[in-house]
């Protein structure tokens, strides 16, 4: 069971779509706290105001639905090792000296980091999975 007050990992980002880089990046998330919560950015359908972010054709059902289907083959459950939340069009954190937080980027390989979400939606265009913006 997601424990709200345990010390948490947070993920945040559009994830259109969820995919093996955000699986690969979820796994080691967990493995800091034990529970993960992925944040979704509200940008379903609108340009997210950051160069290269304006395609996002998947909104929050679409997105959670991704990512708890993503998990799952590997054995995490909504509810109990992560919650998946939408939140604002976050695209600043700031933060003061001593917050009680950190901020760690994930070397997830050069096969992982070559996964690129902008090459699976159009993949999904040219199959006729998802529509044309």
């Amino acid at each position: 069971m997601f424990n709200w007050k345990k010390p948490t990992v947070e993920m945040l980002g559009r994830w259109q779509p969820w995919h093996d880089g955000h699986t690969a990046l979820f796994k080691k998330a967990l493995k800091k706290t034990g529970q993960v919560c992925i944040m979704y950015r509200d940008v379903g359908g609108v340009d997210a105001g950051i160069e290269g972010q304006s395609d996002n054709p998947f909104d929050f059902d679409e997105v959670k639905k991704n990512i708890i289907e993503g998990l799952k083959p590997h054995g995490f459950e909504e509810g109990r090792e992560y919650i998946v939340l939408k939140v604002p069009n976050i695209v600043d954190i700031s933060y003061g000296r001593g917050v009680g937080y950190t901020f760690t980027e994930h070397d997830l390989g050069e096969e992982i980091h070559k996964i690129s979400a902008t090459k699976i939606r159009k993949e999904m265009r040219n199959k006729g999975d998802l529509k044309n913006n």
